[in-house]
C-alpha cells in the first residue's frame, strides 16, 4: 500500500497532489490519501474522487496552521498505525521542511525531488535529477519501508490521475496531537512581494528569454498573458538582469512549472530551463533560431522573428 500525503492550505488542495497521486497509482498498489488540517472536510471531498481505496482525515485544532512539529507528530503516529510500503509526497516548499524531520523520526530512508518511479525486482528504483537537472541518476532506498518519496512538481500530470467509479471512503484517523509539544508559531506565509506568484498553480504561462532584447518589449509578452489569461514568467538571464522579480524565474534555479499551456518566446533551451518546464502539458515555442534546443520539447514551433508572430497572435485572441 502506498500512503499520498496530500498538500492543502485553507481548504484548497494544492495540485501537486493530484500529481503525486497520479506516481503512486503507476507505481502500482492501493493508494490511500491522507488529508492533514482542521475542518477539512471539503479538501477530504475533493481528493476522494481519486482512485484510491480510501481517504484518511487527520483533523485536529493543532493542525490548523501547517507547523514542522505538527505534521512530524501527526505523520509519524498515523504511518506506524497504517504500516504503508511507501510514503509519496510532494516536492513542495512545506514537504522540504518537514520531511526530513518526519523520516529522521521514523529512522526510515527518504528520497527527494524524484521524477519517476519504477519497479525493480522486488523493490522500486526512482529517478532524480543531479549536477543542475543535466543528468538523471537512479536511486534506490535502502533499509526497512516505509521508504519516504517526495516527487518533483511536474513529474507526473495532475489529469493523469486515475478517477474512481465512485467517491472514496473517508474515514477520520484516531490521531491524538499534543499541542504542548509544536515549538513553532506560525506566520503569515512569506512573500518576497506583493506581486509574489506560486507559478506552479498556473494554467497557461508565457515565458520570455533573452530573445525579448529589452525591458521595454516585456509590454509585447504581457499582453499577450493578457490575452491569454496567463501568468507572465522569464529565464535566468531575464529575472538576473532585473527585468522581471527573481520569483518569476523558471528553471533548476527558480520555479518547476507544468502548466496546461506554456509559450516560450525567445527561449533557447538551456537544460537548466528546461528543466523547469518540460512536464507542461503543451509547449509552444517561438525563436529566430531553428536549431534551438527548445524546438526538441516543443509540440508546436515557430522559426521566426517573436516581435511580428506575438502582435498577430494578440490580434487573433483579441478577436
Amino acid at each position: 500500500m502506498i500512503l499520498v500525503i496530500a498538500e492543502q492550505r485553507d481548504g484548497q488542495l494544492n495540485r501537486a497532489t493530484w500529481e503525486t497521486v497520479a506516481a503512486a497509482q503507476q507505481a502500482g498498489g492501493p493508494v490511500k490519501v491522507v488529508v492533514l488540517g482542521s475542518g477539512v472536510e471539503s479538501v477530504a471531498t475533493d481528493v476522494a474522487a481519486a482512485d484510491a481505496a480510501e481517504v484518511i482525515v487527520v483533523d485536529a485544532a493543532p493542525l490548523g496552521q501547517y507547523t514542522a512539529d505538527g505534521y512530524v507528530q501527526a505523520l509519524a503516529a498515523l504511518i506506524q498505525q497504517e504500516n504503508p510500503a511507501l510514503v509519496f509526497l510532494p516536492h513542495t516548499y512545506q514537504t522540504r521542511d518537514f520531511a526530513p524531520a518526519l523520516a529522521a523520526r521514523l529512522g526510515r530512508a527518504l528520497v527527494t525531488d524524484a521524477t519517476a518511479v519504477r519497479k525493480q525486482d522486488d523493490g522500486f528504483v526512482y529517478t532524480r535529477p543531479v549536477f543542475q537537472g543535466k543528468l538523471g541518476a537512479d536511486v534506490a532506498a535502502n533499509g526497512p519501508t516505509p521508504h519516504l518519496v517526495t516527487f518533483q512538481i511536474g513529474s507526473y500530470r495532475a489529469d493523469a490521475a486515475a478517477r474512481g467509479a465512485s467517491p472514496a471512503a473517508v474515514r477520520r484517523a484516531d490521531i491524538a496531537i499534543d499541542a504542548g509539544a509544536i515549538r513553532q508559531k506560525p506566520e503569515a506565509p512569506f512573500k518576497e512581494a506583493k506581486q509574489a506568484v506560486d507559478l506552479s498553480q498556473a494554467e497557461r504561462i508565457v515565458a520570455v528569454g533573452r530573445g525579448i532584447k529589452s525591458q521595454d518589449n516585456l509590454k509585447l509578452a504581457e499582453q499577450l498573458a493578457q490575452a491569454l489569461g496567463a501568468e507572465i514568467a522569464a529565464s535566468r538571464p531575464i529575472c538576473d538582469a532585473g527585468w522581471l522579480p527573481m520569483d518569476r524565474q523558471i528553471g533548476s534555479s527558480g520555479q518547476t512549472v507544468a502548466p496546461k499551456l506554456y509559450i516560450a518566446l525567445g527561449i533557447s533551451g538551456a537544460i537548466q530551463h528546461l528543466v523547469g518546464m518540460k512536464g507542461s502539458r503543451t509547449i509552444v515555442a517561438i525563436n529566430k533560431d531553428a536549431e534551438a534546443p527548445i524546438f526538441e520539447i516543443a509540440d508546436y514551433g515557430i522559426a521566426g522573428d517573436l516581435f511580428e508572430i506575438v502582435p498577430a497572435m494578440i490580434a487573433e485572441l483579441q478577436k
